[in-house]
């Protein structure tokens, strides 16, 4: 069988494949419903009470009996007695006797024997005499137990994706804790002897590093959880046993999947690729710009294992491959119904070249109210100012070596 190098690159489908088999689903946990926000439900939710729980008014104003107040009107107003107040959360509701009302608020139980509510304002508002000056139907203003759910019902499936309507629709069931699908703990390294820490001053030859703290919030973005390693610098020895030390631990600090920059690509002095070639991780190129050196396995420590995802160390092609790669597979691991970025088509502003079978995903712009879009930069996949200005990826396919002005072209968005 031939190795991926041997074999010929990949295609973006193929490798965007073998990333994603890494990751199996995660498990289950519970967590209060603040904490479930943009979390899988991992379970359907069925109602445990009925919503609303009770017959209860939709207005301020007075529970009536609608057949007492037949005929009623501005010019022949009906007078009864106020025969009790009923604020919302009373539980000693008494009935309402005939020949007599009730003032009720927003919220409160109606009590027996009613069957309309009259707002306050098409009354004098009194309290313990009232002057009604309209005639309900039955049933008006009131919301009927059960009219939203029924006891039992279920009311979201698993694989929602909670915000605020699922996690308030939970709580108005008396649910305080839901159980969502874990999110996946990546460990994120760059490697590289000329990083520095940003604050620290350069020396020649230095530059600031970028890529770990970039690729962590893309991570947390796309829902998972992210733990930075300081950058290992190029010494092969001690970045694998920096990674059996942290591969070997339990619990929910054990890394679902390493995450690496640099290191990757066919020169000397590539950690990366020297530490893990020939132990479960292969190396090799994906038809695509930027990001064509990419990495990918299982691996093997010596008594254990961890799944590895590398990316080139450039900064356009480092977050571009995480894009393509990594943010689809930790998202398909949650169970999150949408994986991918969402993709429009827009007609481009401009004009764009493109090598032949290469797929380019470069910088853009959209503008939503003309439905263009327009590159930012070039294609230079270290110009990191561009990419922190674009707010989609052109998507370019391998065919393509040409779009001419107000061509249509296919647009990841980046920022849903």
């Amino acid at each position: 069988m031939s190795t991926w190098s041997e074999a010929g690159p990949r295609t973006v489908e193929q490798h965007a494949a073998a990333v994603a088999a890494l990751l199996g689903p995660t498990g289950t946990e519970t967590v209060p419903l603040a904490d479930a926000s943009g979390r899988v439900l991992a379970e359907d939710l069925s109602a445990g009470v009925a919503l609303p729980p009770f017959d209860n008014s939709a207005m301020d104003g007075y529970a009536v009996r609608a057949a007492e107040l037949a005929g009623a009107s501005e010019s022949a107003p009906v007078e009864l007695p106020v025969a009790a107040d009923l604020p919302a959360g009373r539980t000693d509701v008494p009935a309402l006797e005939p020949g007599t009302v009730a003032r009720i608020m927003t919220g409160a139980p109606v009590p027996e024997g009613a069957d309309a509510i009259v707002p306050v304002e098409r009354t004098d508002a009194g309290t313990e005499r009232v002057r009604i000056t309209a005639a309900p139907e039955p049933g008006a203003f009131v919301r009927r137990a059960g009219e939203d759910t029924t006891a039992g019902a279920v009311l979201l499936t698993a694989g929602t994706v909670l915000g605020a309507p699922q996690i308030g629709l939970a709580a108005a069931v008396g649910r305080p804790v839901l159980p969502v699908r874990r999110r996946p703990h990546v460990l994120v390294l760059s490697t590289g002897s000329e990083l520095v820490a940003p604050g620290e001053p350069l020396q020649p030859g230095q530059i600031y590093e970028s890529n770990g703290t970039m690729l962590a919030v893309a991570v947390r973005e796309a829902g998972a959880t992210a733990e930075l390693l300081s950058f290992v610098p190029d010494d092969v020895e001690r970045f694998r046993a920096v990674l059996a030390d942290r591969a070997s631990g339990t619990g929910p600090d054990r890394p679902d999947l390493v995450l690496t920059s640099g290191g990757v690509s066919a020169g000397a002095y590539e950690v990366v690729k020297d530490a893990m070639t020939g132990h479960g991780v292969e190396f090799g190129k994906v038809a695509m710009q930027p990001g064509g050196p990419q990495g990918c396995g299982r691996l093997d420590l010596g008594g254990t294992s961890v799944a590895v995802a590398t990316l080139p160390g450039n900064p356009v092609s480092s977050l571009v491959s995480f894009e393509a790669f990594v943010r689809p597979a930790l998202r398909a691991a949650m169970g999150h119904p949408a994986p991918a970025r969402p993709v429009v088509s827009a007609r481009l502003a401009g004009e764009l070249s493109s090598p032949a079978g290469k797929r380019q995903f470069r910088r853009g712009v959209l503008d939503a109210t003309t439905g263009t879009v327009a590159e930012v930069g070039t294609a230079g996949s270290h110009l990191i100012a561009a990419l922190a200005r674009a707010d989609c990826l052109i998507d370019l396919p391998a065919a393509t070596t040409s779009v001419a002005d107000g061509e249509p072209v296919a647009v990841w968005l980046l920022d849903t």
